[in-house]
């Protein structure tokens, strides 16, 4: 059972994904809220560095943005040179061009940003010069990679790119191609912008929530959405009708007393969750602490002291742990490098366990989230996809 609740006030949109009544994704929009990660800008480079093979990048925003080199050379791989130029033989102070957050700013860091330009849609992205077709790995059926390979490969045109997403699965070839479409239309308008814009300029920003949610979060498995607020349950309907024709969940709006999110328990989930100290239901607990480099997860036995023996008691506690975290870093938004401490075991078959129940927690996150294995001094490592 999966539900999307949406909560409306004023000063803030919230919205909250529930599965069997469990919080795992939650997102926010201010009204003054500017989506940055997957916005495209007119930039102008203001330094060039050699020796970190990078450069800086004026979007506009406080910070100037960083843009590797990998960023600036061809996406398509067979395209790149053998052996990479200097920074200084790709980009020059003053020079002006199209880049894409792929990182907000966060810290003392700036935004990074890429050339390589890529815009999501429903069942598709599309990427104007990759050149290249790729199909999400969750989408394992050999026979409908093929069909969708196929369906790609006669609608691209020359120089263009996809990835098929997941969502794809099943689509028709009228739906897919549409999609394409409207994708490839926006991208000449944002083509169009860029002539008459002088940098640094902002010439796209990615969808506000509700588009957002509509394109991303609905499908077919998502059984209930509910809103508070009459003016955007009837725009969720229109956006719903477009986008999911055939969508069989049901929209619902919410006028009782009790706030909404008080009504399925979000408040509390939330207030819990986000705590460097999480609780288990068992009585183990979690600490998570995070950096700008990464964020280290802690696994301890707390108040839970098993009745077999020591490592059942470990491996009982660790496998819990192992189904929570997924939740938790979707939940949280929590990307990039993560490292796990799980409590110490002795046996290799109780390693492998843990290591399997994490392996099939992460499959519901939407985000690409890839699991390293174990390091020399027991540690879980594992990385997910920033953006």
């Amino acid at each position: 059972m999966k539900q999307l609740i949406i909560h409306c006030a004023p000063e803030l949109t919230q919205a909250a994904l529930l599965e069997d009544g469990r919080l795992v994704e939650y997102d926010t929009q201010y009204p003054l809220d500017s989506q940055r990660a997957g916005s495209i800008y007119m930039g102008r480079i203001v330094n060039v560095l050699p020796g970190m093979q990078a450069a800086f990048v004026d979007i506009g925003l406080a910070k100037n943005a960083f843009l590797y080199i990998d960023d600036l050379l061809p996406v398509h791989l067979d395209k790149q040179p053998k052996i990479k130029p200097s920074i200084t033989e790709l980009a020059e102070v003053g020079q002006t061009l199209m880049v894409q957050v792929t990182k907000d700013p966060q810290g003392t860091k700036g935004a990074r940003v890429t050339t390589h330009i890529s815009i999501p849609g429903r069942w598709i992205v599309y990427m104007p010069d990759a050149d290249y077709i790729a199909i999400s790995r969750k989408i394992d059926l050999e026979a409908e990679r093929q069909r969708l390979k196929q369906l790609a490969e006669g609608s691209l045109l020359p120089g263009e790119g996809v990835i098929l997403r997941t969502g794809s699965i099943g689509q028709s070839e009228e739906s897919i191609r549409d999609d394409l479409q409207n994708l490839r239309d926006l991208w000449q308008t944002i083509c169009s912008k860029m002539e008459g814009a002088h940098a640094p300029a902002q010439l796209y920003q990615d969808l506000e929530l509700l588009p957002r949610l509509t394109r991303d979060v609905i499908s077919d498995d998502v059984n209930e959405v509910w809103l508070n607020e009459a003016k955007v349950y009837e725009e969720m309907r229109q956006l719903l009708r477009k986008q999911h024709p055939n969508w069989r969940g049901r929209v619902a709006y919410y006028d009782r007393k009790t706030p909404l999110f008080d009504q399925f328990g979000v408040t509390e989930e939330l207030n819990v969750s986000f705590r460097r100290k999480i609780w288990l239901p068992s009585g183990g607990y979690l600490i998570i602490d995070q950096t700008e480099a990464l964020t280290v997860i802690d696994v301890n036995t707390g108040r839970y002291t098993g009745s077999i023996n020591l490592e059942q008691t470990v491996t009982d506690i660790n496998r819990e742990a192992a189904g929570e975290i997924p939740r938790l870093l979707r939940l949280r938004n929590i990307r990039g490098i993560i490292i796990v401490d799980f409590i110490d075991m002795i046996s290799e078959l109780n390693r492998a366990a843990v290591m399997d129940t994490m392996t099939q927690a992460v499959r519901k996150d939407r985000s690409k989230t890839i699991i390293v294995g174990w390091t020399k001094l027991g540690l879980l490592e594992m990385t997910r996809k920033r953006k």
